[in-house]
């Protein structure tokens, strides 16, 4: 077995929740009044994924005070948790499949650059806790993804690990951790440089991990 562990990413690897994310934050966002009218389009959030949250309100919201844009984030990711919590998300064809069986062989886990409490509802609403050792939110730590990956393998005693995950962020984030990377090229990213590329998340099964 070359890899211990197989560390994912989750938008663009595990699940698309784009149209429900966009719904929660539509609504959250109109409570404030300088917003009320202002939509959040797919291409702006798809734009922004894989970013440390208080980078992505940034980016949508410029025109906003560092304050204000601390509010406007709690209040989104306080709609969002609770939104993806009861609907979830579409997750990729196979998925549920390739974990039980990676799961046989190997310790899983997820990083991402979400709010606390985001992975717990993609995990709550799918009803996948059981397939995975450990998770780590950004919000949880608000340190870069890699750095984030180091921690937890550290955490769980991990010698060798691959990560998986759809950005050149991602990529970035495990060439840091010095590990491998498996780019998920049906996600939202483009990334050049990789272990290995798959465009399934069934395609990990093929894979000598």
């Amino acid at each position: 077995m070359k890899y211990e562990a197989i560390m994912f990413d989750l938008d663009g690897t595990l699940w698309n929740a784009t149209d429900n994310i966009i719904k929660a934050w539509d609504k959250a966002i109109s409570e404030f009044d300088e917003l009320k009218d202002r939509h959040i389009s797919e291409k702006e959030l798809q734009s922004v994924f894989g970013l440390p949250m208080d980078t992505i309100t940034d980016i949508l919201f410029p025109e906003l005070s560092d304050e204000r844009q601390c509010e406007v984030l709690k209040r989104c990711c306080e709609v969002e948790n609770d939104y993806l919590n009861e609907h979830g998300g579409v997750l990729y064809p196979g998925l549920l499949d390739t974990l039980k069986k990676l799961c046989e062989t190997h310790k899983l886990f997820i990083v991402s650059n979400g709010q606390a409490g985001y992975i717990e509802s993609f995990l709550n609403a799918h009803e996948l806790w059981d397939y995975f050792t450990d998770i780590r939110n950004w919000g949880d730590n608000p340190v870069s993804k890699g750095e984030n990956i180091k921690l937890v393998m550290e955490k769980n005693n991990i010698k060798s690990a691959a990560y998986v995950g759809d950005t050149k962020g991602d990529a970035d984030s495990a060439a840091y951790a010095g590990i491998d990377f498996i780019f998920a090229s049906y996600g939202f990213g483009d990334v050049k440089e990789y272990t290995y590329s798959i465009d399934s998340i069934t395609e990990l099964l093929e894979i000598e991990l």
